[in-house]
């Protein structure tokens, strides 16, 4: 055995790193970018409505405010509505990404699709309120107009996408990075210094105030707890199997049951080590 280690710390991962990628992150950033979009867009549709208003009226033909707002909010109601279907055909196709051009075609069949969903959901809905107020608004009449309403609807549909694929990479840039695995652990013996890779290490064992680290040449100690141990070495694929026991997972060929609820753990080099049943289930855990 090795002579008394006195500190423990994380080797630089020299493997080059790779850029966050952006569909990759949490899908709940999906709710926060609805909260935000709805946010923008009330504030866009509402100067819009005004802006069709004053149009109107400088056109001879003025219209109540209501109306270019029951206009407005209807279609922003609708691609807010679909907004979350939008960002799931992103995350699954994102057109940046190869093969483009099947990529392409299946945002292309969407624009077209959630376009003519959008002028008949928007004559329905007008309908309905003009006939609350006492008017009428044919509910058919976007249809009548859809190749005006697509040419707008593809830029919206296009313009979802795009600000989409700008948020979540923005987000999964901002996100912090995972703490990295512990590659190797350097154990103080004294005034030399052992760097042991952790694919040397096979389990980890309490001894009072240390631990001993168990590798194919023998044991080394280290001065820490094992829970200390545990904590920093679970991202690194070791698991508890006793109360003052660790194993790397992977150095574990077979594990055979006692009938006291107990077991046994194989290791791939033929040595067996004792479990508790308290720790069954998260070794056997996928």
């Amino acid at each position: 055995m090795g002579g008394e280690g006195t500190a423990l710390s994380q080797a630089e991962d020299v493997r080059p790193a790779q850029a966050p990628d952006p569909m990759a992150a949490d899908p709940r950033e999906d709710l926060l970018f609805t909260g935000v979009a709805a946010a923008v867009m009330t504030v866009f549709l509402y100067f819009n409505a005004l802006n069709i208003a004053d149009e109107h009226a400088r056109g001879g033909h003025p219209v109540a405010l209501w109306e270019p707002m029951v206009w407005e909010a209807t279609s922003g109601l609708f691609f807010l509505g679909v907004s979350p279907l939008i960002a799931a055909l992103t995350r699954r196709f994102w057109p940046t990404r190869p093969p483009w051009a099947r990529k392409i075609a299946v945002h292309a069949v969407a624009s077209v699709l959630i376009s003519l969903a959008h002028v008949l959901v928007i004559g329905v809905a007008r309908w309905g309120v003009y006939r609350l107020v006492g008017g009428y608004y044919g509910p058919l009449g976007p249809l009548g107009d859809w190749p005006y309403e697509f040419r707008k609807d593809v830029l919206v549909y296009a313009s979802i996408v795009a600000v989409y694929v700008a948020w979540r990479t923005l987000r999964a840039r901002a996100a912090p990075a995972p703490p990295p695995s512990a590659e190797v652990l350097e154990v103080r013996d004294g005034a030399r210094r052992h760097f042991v890779p952790l694919t040397e290490v096979v389990w980890v064992e309490a001894a009072g105030n240390y631990v001993e680290l168990h590798r194919g040449g023998g044991g080394l100690l280290h001065r820490a707890s094992l829970a200390e141990m545990q904590r920093r070495l679970e991202t690194a694929g070791f698991v508890r199997i006793h109360r003052s026991r660790l194993v790397r997972r992977e150095a574990v060929a077979a594990v055979e049951s006692k009938p006291t609820g107990d077991f046994v753990v194989r290791l791939r080099d033929g040595r067996e080590l004792a479990g508790s049943r308290r720790y069954r289930r998260p070794l056997l855990a996928d």
